[in-house]
């Protein structure tokens, strides 16, 4: 008789759970496989709570593609993070809806999978907290996720994705950020020459080596490890943007010592990234090195690297040529779809 029981049990257990589970879901939407390399850096602890899977990277794709997230039907992530430009564009400023001007330079979307900070101030600390920014911000989107879901929630495509990534067809702003960080958590880019020297598959030529080298000397302090970033925030004195919103890290911290004080942006895929700087005062990389060897801006607060050394990184032109030379090798002609 206990024997039946306990028969009678676990079948009404299992009968219970596969009411409420999908197991469809469960085994059809596996956790892809990202192509990191060995010696990358750890992955963030965010990553580690929403690993990117099949269904949850084309949700994801597809919501970052949608123009219905802007206020007017006219832009969306994508419009600004442009695959041909390392998920970045080539203006100045962002442009967002009516043609408003943002307060910033779009940075890349590269590698956030080991990232401790997103945007050019570090303001938000997960990458699931990040996309709601755009969507409200004035000069960007101007929309609310409130108009977001209302728009787009009956939509058949996304009622399909949202059951296979989970479960059932409810849409929630919670599984809309889930689902756009499952996406770029999957842009790894790590095909560069760099990388294929890393790994002994090429070498750099006569200039690219003597790059790397004059790079280690008076460039890797910031620009260090395999994302070339410390993640640090610092002020070298670049040409202020005179927007009476901009503070810089100051934004964030409300403190005066990272006023004007930037998150230092990665240099891998730089060249496809221009114009550079937080609101794009640099047409090229040239004249970011001309400018830092020429002498920048002084403040309390610019970085002792520049204070200690008269405020410029000393470059001979030949230096600056070798330097555009190494950092082309790390560029990543596969990630931005050539």
């Amino acid at each position: 008789m206990r024997k039946i029981c306990l028969i009678f049990f676990s079948f009404l257990l299992f009968s219970s759970c596969s009411d409420t589970i999908d197991e469809g879901y469960m085994i059809d939407n596996p956790e892809i496989e990202l192509a990191i390399p060995s010696y990358f850096p750890e992955l963030n602890s965010s990553f580690n709570l929403n690993k990117p899977t099949k269904f949850g990277v084309e949700l994801g794709e597809k919501f970052f593609n949608d123009k219905r997230f802007s206020v007017n039907n006219s832009i969306s992530c994508s419009s600004c993070h442009q695959q041909k430009n390392a998920f970045a564009d080539n203006e100045k400023q962002a442009i967002g809806v009516y043609n408003r001007i943002g307060l910033r330079n779009t940075p890349p979307i590269q590698n956030l999978a080991f990232l401790k900070f997103y945007n050019w101030d570090g303001s938000k600390l997960r990458l699931e907290n990040q996309p709601l920014v755009p969507i409200i911000t004035h000069e960007e989107m101007n929309s609310s996720i409130v108009e977001v879901i209302a728009k787009i929630e009956n939509d058949s495509e996304y009622k399909s994705l949202l059951k296979k990534v989970f479960g059932d067809e409810k849409l929630t702003a919670d599984r809309i950020y889930k689902s756009i960080a499952q996406y770029e958590y999957s842009l790894i880019s790590a095909k560069s020459k760099y990388d294929k020297v890393k790994t002994s598959q090429a070498t750099f030529t006569t200039n690219e080596q003597e790059g790397f080298q004059i790079f280690q000397k008076k460039c890797s302090s910031c620009h260090n490890g395999e994302l070339f970033t410390d993640e640090s925030f610092r002020n070298i004195g670049f040409p202020i943007n005179l927007d009476s919103n901009e503070a810089g890290r100051a934004r964030v911290t409300g403190e005066m010592k990272d006023y004007m004080s930037f998150r230092v942006p990665s240099l891998r895929n730089v060249e496809y990234t221009a114009p550079y700087g937080s609101f794009g005062q640099f047409p090229n990389l040239k004249a970011v090195l001309d400018y830092l060897d020429n002498s920048v801006i002084n403040s309390d607060n610019l970085d002792p690297i520049l204070k200690n050394n008269g405020n410029r990184i000393p470059l001979t032109e030949q230096e600056k040529n070798r330097l555009l030379d190494f950092m082309k090798t790390l560029s990543d002609p596969t990630f931005v779809g050539k």
